[in-house]
């Protein structure tokens, strides 16, 4: 019994004194702390699967990081960057500077477009080549369209100027079109069709070559407030018409001045009545003057020439014209 309690008592002892032990401080966890005059420190560190996951997203990191540079290195291999730029395409203080064959997707909003010195600058498109120009509301004030079949302006006025940009060689809006050129030369074999009125000063051929006003199924005019004046210089003038050729001055005259006047096909007057006859006996001689006679009706006939005048035996031709 007393044996028994005093075991007891021990072991509540040991318990108190394990107690006691723990609620105060280890020396050895302490850092720092000497255990038989060596430095220990405290065991810190990860342990098990929480080691494993860290270890394995360090080396997936990794693995990251060297696919990342290598898809930089191969993008940058590919397209080329430079210090200037990137591959044909170059920035300079001046803008951006294309070089080769440049192909463009998506619409290309520039200033402006400048080739190099030594080259042209070329347009190219599958389909058409349309350029627009906008104003500050966004709408469409013109368009240049490059198709296949046509070329195509849509402007208010559309002008072609001279290489000094002084004259305007041409130039055309909804109200007429102007041609500012000295000169103006059709080369077609058809010439050119007017389906309106012209107005020019000067109308001439090309050396060597005619020139021909015609109007196959309506009415010719020329007119001018000043005169109109038609010179051949070293050929011949000709008009022709199928019914009546007019000559009329309403306050002038007309004047024919030539070293030769011929008329002909002018009729022969007679002294005999067409319906009666000539007399039976009657001979003709060969007549080579003739005088030139005038009916009151403007008509002109030949007499033959006499002594005296003819034109009033032989004026029966008056009756029947």
């Amino acid at each position: 019994m007393d044996r028994s309690t005093s075991l007891d008592i021990e072991a509540l002892k040991m318990t108190q004194e394990q107690y006691i032990l723990a609620a105060q401080p280890n020396p050895l966890h302490q850092r720092g702390a000497s255990v038989c005059g060596a430095q220990v420190y405290p065991a810190v560190g990860i342990y098990g699967w929480r080691k494993r996951c860290l270890y394995f997203f360090i080396l997936l990191l990794l693995v990251t990081m060297i696919v990342n540079l290598a898809l930089t290195i191969w993008i940058l291999k590919v397209m080329n960057f430079t210090p200037d730029g990137m591959g044909n395409l170059q920035v300079t203080k001046e803008g951006v500077r294309l070089e080769g064959v440049s192909e463009f997707l998506l619409p290309l909003y520039v200033k402006e477009i400048q080739s190099r010195r030594d080259s042209p600058l070329i347009l190219q498109s599958d389909r058409n080549v349309t350029v627009n120009a906008r104003n500050d509301q966004g709408q469409l004030t013109g368009q240049l369209t490059v198709g296949s079949e046509m070329v195509e302006a849509q402007c208010q006025r559309f002008e072609v100027r001279s290489t000094d940009g002084e004259t305007v060689l041409f130039s055309a809006d909804e109200e007429e079109i102007t041609i500012g050129t000295e000169k103006l030369r059709v080369t077609g074999n058809e010439g050119v069709v007017f389906s309106h009125s012209v107005e020019t000063s000067h109308v001439r051929a090309e050396p060597f070559q005619d020139l021909k006003l015609e109007s196959p199924t309506r009415t010719l005019t020329l007119e001018a407030p000043r005169g109109v004046e038609v010179n051949a210089g070293v050929g011949d003038f000709t008009a022709s018409c199928r019914k009546d050729l007019l000559l009329q001055s309403s306050e002038g005259e007309i004047f024919l001045d030539a070293n030769t006047i011929r008329l002909g096909n002018i009729p022969l007057g007679s002294a005999v009545d067409p319906l009666e006859g000539a007399p039976a006996g009657t001979t003709y001689t060969k007549q080579t003057v003739y005088e030139l006679c005038a009916c009151a009706n403007g008509k002109l006939y030949l007499s033959p020439a006499e002594k005296g005048s003819t034109c009033q035996t032989t004026s029966n031709f008056c009756l029947w014209s």
